[in-house]
């Protein structure tokens, strides 16, 4: 499930909310074990992906680099070219 959690900072344009709730709910269900909580569960599963997103994006609004932002596209290509080496037959 973790892999499938992205870097998020130093991009351009920067990560969207969606992004970074996406990030949250994955962290949320690898450190509790369920992919989807039961009904009892729900209501705790929710406020912990809101207080993970919350502190999340509160990180990336904080943190100060003096690297150029990266190219979402350029980074996807490269990430793709690294998966078909890791995958090739």
């Amino acid at each position: 499930m973790c892999r499938n959690i992205r870097t998020l900072y130093n991009f351009d344009p920067p990560a969207t909310e969606q992004e970074v709730r996406a990030a949250a709910e994955q962290y949320v269900r690898k450190i509790s074990g369920f992919n989807k909580p039961s009904h009892t569960n729900e209501e705790a599963f929710m406020r912990a992906i809101e207080a993970v997103a919350d502190a999340s994006m509160r990180l990336l609004t904080e943190l100060r680099t003096s690297a150029p932002p990266r190219d979402r596209e350029v980074e996807a290509a490269k990430a793709r070219a690294r998966a078909a080496e890791r995958f090739a037959a």
